[in-house]
Order: structure tokens, then sequence, then C-alpha cells
């Protein structure tokens, strides 16, 4: 049976169900049975989904507490995969209201079990995947927790100044600061002024060039457009060699990209089309538009202009595209887009899902456009602050010089931030200041993901116990191998060495079996392993190492495990194990008495031996105080060896 709670996903159930004694048993067979919804003589899901919220000694299941607990999840009541549900929830309590003439808090909402099998089966199969935990951030309070500390420590930040240029966004609120994600799963949190409408700004520079890619394929578009960074300030007059805006980031290239889209159409056709674009990619959530912003930046437009004519002399523009008014009034209305956080991160998180919006499931941008937008994001997003940006915090982004960032956290996550005060490269300080601190947490750069990475950052993807499985694994394959590096990185990265496997055979064991005595060292005397822990048969690493002839690392062990169980733990007596020879053969080394140092000096203790006694695997050795130059001199300062360099076997 996969374990699919944590502790904290079972206590948080346990407020919201309000129910006492175990609930971990009951909430394991619900996502088992969802799991194998359709095997033999198996409930149905809307059974199983049933019985877990149903009211003690009554056929009746709590609706709200369901909601709730979809909520902790990150899904919203206004989702519309939910939708249908939610429709019949309301359509059974207006029916339930009139005839008890009582209007219900919808959080103590109760239905018959035929009314709530009824309502779960309109989405059903969101309904179950949460309750599986099978969305793509399991643990999300946790992530919650932390994102929330991250923007409370941005939110005192007074850099920056907000944009003046164009006299309506100098009007912005400088302490406006929001905070909005949503996956791709459609989980979503919010923190600060999430719902104040701004203008997009350069934001929609990104979605433009999708949509036109979509539309008429990302290769005649770039017959028009570059795809290089143009190492210029955004709204240079220039071109590159081929005569061509260098990407559709600067001010250019957006130009060119939004002349390209419905060209055909009049004004007006040409406007419908993208705003339904936008609504769309956005899942419905809010998008409008703000005349005054319109009016304003068309005021103060006059290098736009200069843009727009000197492209038109060398013939940037395609051939229907007549009037630079007309082709700069459309450009400056797609600026001019307005929206929140939240509809800004489902936009973003609709391109970390490869351009299917999370909340509607409808395919919005094609997969190559797709792919290339977050491409061009990666490298020319952020003005020109885009390479710092990409070496620093590793994400495709884009910024507007309203305070708005979004950025794309592919296969994972849409985040966009809100703060107009801008640096001086017309990025939010409080979004780029956020970014840095969100890669400082989590493993989401870029590149967080190579192989060897030593990181102890959170990856809120990995289910609960799967972090602990993946060291465990790794460490006991290294330790088989002898893998030293690879053991000493996991040791620094804090994890426990004496994990065990499923059989509770733990690294030392495997070391032991295997004659990898640098290893055994390194557990013993640096990791400070249990030198006995005992497997399923009961067997511990010294049973192994005698049972495959590693003598020397037999008697070291052996050694640990003598001043374990004597309550030696100083550091002076641990580290005497180190001294043991790489080839010592154990039936040539004698039985000694230590004497155990009071204090952790760095002088020689002396060492008593008894060299009439014998080796207690060696029963017909009668002279063991007679030794040749396999034997290893132990003291409890040091030791000194004089011994072949391999392991010997009995």
């Amino acid at each position: 049976m996969k374990k699919v709670h944590s502790q904290a996903t079972v206590e948080q159930y346990r407020q919201i169900l309000n129910r006492k004694g175990s609930l971990y048993n009951i909430l394991q067979q619900t996502a088992d049975g969802l799991s194998n919804a359709f095997t033999r003589d198996q409930k149905t899901p809307e059974d199983l989904i049933f019985d877990l919220f149903k009211i003690p000694n009554k056929n009746e299941a709590s609706i709200g507490k369901l909601l709730s607990v979809l909520k902790s999840y990150g899904l919203q009541e206004n989702d519309p995969r939910l939708a249908p549900m939610m429709e019949r929830i309301w359509r059974i309590e207006r029916e339930n209201e009139e005839i008890s003439n009582e209007a219900r808090d919808p959080k103590h909402w109760k239905l018959s079990k035929n009314d709530f099998k009824l309502c779960v089966i309109e989405s059903l199969s969101l309904i179950s995947r949460t309750l599986q935990n099978n969305l793509i951030v399991p643990s999300w309070n946790p992530f919650c927790n932390i994102i929330k500390e991250i923007f409370e420590a941005v939110r005192p930040l007074s850099d920056g100044d907000v944009a003046t240029y164009i006299p309506q966004l100098a009007r912005q609120n400088p302490d406006s600061w929001g905070v909005s994600i949503c996956t791709v799963d459609g989980q979503r949190v919010n923190f600060g002024d999430t719902k104040n409408p701004f203008c997009i700004q350069s934001v929609s520079k990104a979605f433009n060039y999708a949509i036109a890619a979509s539309d008429l394929g990302a290769d005649f578009v770039h017959h028009f457009v570059g795809q290089e960074p143009s190492g210029r300030l955004f709204n240079e007059i220039c071109l590159d060699s081929k005569n061509r805006p260098h990407n559709p980031m600067v001010n250019s290239g957006a130009i060119i990209v939004s002349s390209l889209i419905q060209s055909k159409m009049n004004m007006a056709d040409r406007f419908d089309y993208m705003l339904s674009q936008y609504r769309k990619i956005s899942g419905g959530e809010y998008v409008g538009f703000n005349n005054a912003v319109f009016l304003s930046e068309r005021l103060t437009a006059d290098r736009n202009y200069a843009l727009a004519y000197y492209m038109k002399e060398n013939k940037c523009f395609p051939p229907e595209v007549t009037s630079m008014t007309d082709a700069l009034d459309f450009y400056f209305q797609l600026c001019s887009l307005e929206g929140t956080c939240e509809s800004m991160s489902v936009m973003a998180a609709t391109l970390a899902n490869g351009g299917v919006c999370p909340l509607t499931e409808e395919r919005c941008i094609e997969s190559r456009p797709c792919r290339d937008v977050l491409s061009l994001m990666y490298s020319c997003g952020m003005y020109d602050y885009s390479g710092q940006f990409s070496f620093h915090v590793g994400l495709p982004a884009k910024s507007g010089v309203s305070g708005v960032m979004i950025v794309v956290v592919p296969n994972l996550m849409g985040i966009c931030l809100w703060s107009p005060p801008l640096d001086k490269l017309g990025n939010s300080c409080r979004g780029v200041a956020f970014c840095k601190e969100l890669i400082s947490r989590f493993n989401f750069h870029n590149y967080d993901s190579l192989a060897h990475t030593e990181s102890n950052k959170f990856d809120p993807r990995k289910r609960h116990g799967e972090l602990e499985k993946d060291q465990v694994v790794s460490l006991l394959f290294a330790a088989k191998a002898g893998d030293l590096n690879t053991i000493r990185r996991i040791f620094m990265q804090g994890a426990d060495l004496e994990m065990p496997d499923y059989d509770r055979r733990t690294a030392l064991h495997l070391a032991s079996s295997e004659g990898h005595l640098e290893t055994v060292k390194f557990l013993i005397n640096i990791a400070r392993v249990k030198p006995d822990p005992r497997d399923r048969w009961n067997r511990t690493p010294y049973d192994d190492a005698v049972t495959f002839g590693y003598t020397v690392i037999a008697t070291l062990l052996d050694k640990a495990m003598g001043m374990s169980d004597s309550g030696i733990k100083s550091a002076a007596s641990i580290s005497s194990l180190s001294g043991v020879g790489v080839g010592t053969n154990l039936k040539l080394l004698p039985k000694r008495q230590l004497s155990v140092p009071s204090s952790d000096d760095d002088e020689e203790e002396e060492e008593v031996v008894d060299d009439k006694a014998e080796s207690p695997l060696d029963n017909n050795s009668k002279n063991t105080s007679k030794t040749n130059s396999s034997e290893v001199l132990f003291t409890l300062g040091g030791a000194v060896s004089d011994c072949p360099t391999e392991p010997e076997k009995l």
C-alpha cells in the first residue's frame, strides 16, 4: 500500500472533518480504493468519497467539508473544472431552502447519499486525483507557507520608482504588492493585492508572439523578426544584419508581431479576437482594457512612431500593412489590456503547461510556439537585465513597466508578481528580489536538476517520503560501489547515513559485505553511525565482514562495537579506529585491553597488550605476541601500519 499522506495532511483532514480517533487508515483506504476504482468487488469512487465525508449515524455527507478539503489542496470553488458540481450543488440547495424556508451557510451544507453522489460525479476525475494526493504539488501547505515567508520578507523593500513616462502609470500606488501562483494542475494561492487590475504592458509581447506563431506558424513569423538578444535598449532604433528586429521582446519586434495578427481583419475585429484569446489563455479570469492608459500611451509615443517609420523604410512590415497609425494603435491597445495577479498567473501557468490552460484543459497555444516563447523569455524577457536574470534565477520571465512580472517554472507553475516601483532597467524591484529568494529556497533554477548537484533546496514536486526514498537508494548504491564521494555529498546534505532499506540493511552492511574499508572508516569515524545495526535476518555488518572474509573490516567493527558497548563516545576513542591497516590479517591481531583517554588532547595514551591472549578467530594460534610485518600497532591517539594495500580474505 503506497503511502500518500503526510502527518501534516492527516492533521489537516482531522481539523476539517472534525473526527476523533485514527484517520490515517481511512484516508489511505480511500486513496487506494480510488486508484483501483474499477477492480472487481470494489466500491464505486462516489461511494468511497461519500464514506469519507459521511456524517456519523446519518445517511448524509457534508459537501461543505469536501469543498474545504479541495481548497486545502489549492483548488478554488470558482475553478471551471468544478463548475458542473457547483451548479448542481446550488440547484439542490436552492430547492432545499425553498422547502425549509431557511438559508444555510455553504460550509454546513449536507446532502443525502444520492444527491451527494450526483454532485461528486460531475467533477469526479479532479476530486479523485485530489483525494489521492496526485496533484503536481502534493505538499501544498508547506509550499504555500514558504511562499508567504518570501512574500513578507520582500514587502518592506522600498527601492525603485514608479514609471512616469506614461502619465497614467505614474499614478499607481508604490506600496501595491501582490503574488499569485497557479500550478499546471490548477492549484492556486494568492498573497497581497492580487485582485487589483493593472495594465500588462510589455508582458503582452510574449503572448502576442505565442498567438501569432500559433496562428501563422513560427517559421512565417521569424521571416519578419529574429530570435537573438539585441544587446541594446528595448526601444533602440536598430535592426539586425538581415534588416529585421532582433527579437519579439523589444519594441520594434513587438510592433512587427502585432501587425501580423489577423492583418486582414478590421481594427475592431482584430481587438475582439485578441481579447478573446487572452481570456481563453487565462481560463476565463479577468482580462480587461484601460482606455485611459491607451490614450496616454499613444500621446507619448514619439519613439515608437520613429521605430515604425524606420522599419517601414527598411521594408520590415508585411505588404498588407500600409497605415503606421493603425499598426501602432493596435500595438498600444494590446499593451493597455488589463489583468490581475490571479489572471496573469493562470496565463503563465498555461505556458508552463505546454500551451494548455490548467483550468479549462483547453489548448490555447500550439506546442512549438509555447516552447519558442519560453526560450525568448529566458534570453530576452527582462530588458537589459535578461542575462543576469537567467544567470541568477534561471527561469523564463517577462516584465512590464507597470510593475508586473510573470515567471514560468516549466511543467510546474506560473507566477505573477506585481509591484509598481521599478529599478533602473525597468523591472519590478520587489519582483526581482522575490525571484532571487525563491531560487534560494526551491530547486527551480533551470540547472538545479543537474546530476550531483549539492543542494538542500525544497522540491515541492516530491511526495512525502520521496526525498528519503531517493536518498536511501543513492546511499546504498554508493556504499555497495564504494563511492565515497557520493556518500560524503549525502552526508554533507544532512542525510541520516543510518537509513535502512526494506530489509533494514544499511550502508554499513553493504560496505562491509563488499570490502570497502575506506567507506566503513568514513561511516564509523566521521558519520558516527551505529556500528552494529541488525537487518531483518538479525545480521550485523560485522557478521557480513566475517562471512565474506574481510578481516580488517571485521576487526574495525569489532573494536567499534566494543567501544560502543563500553559507553566510549569520545572523539579520541573513535578516531583510533582509523588506524586499522588496509591489509591486516585478523588472525594476527591479539586481543587488546585499551586504556581510554579522559579528554580530547593530542597526547598519545598508553596501550596495554595482553600477549598471551588468543585471537577469537584463531584457536590454533598460541604465540600471538609474536607478530610479523602485517600487524598493526593500535594506539588511541593514532596508529602505525605496515601492511599490503588490498584487503585479505580468510
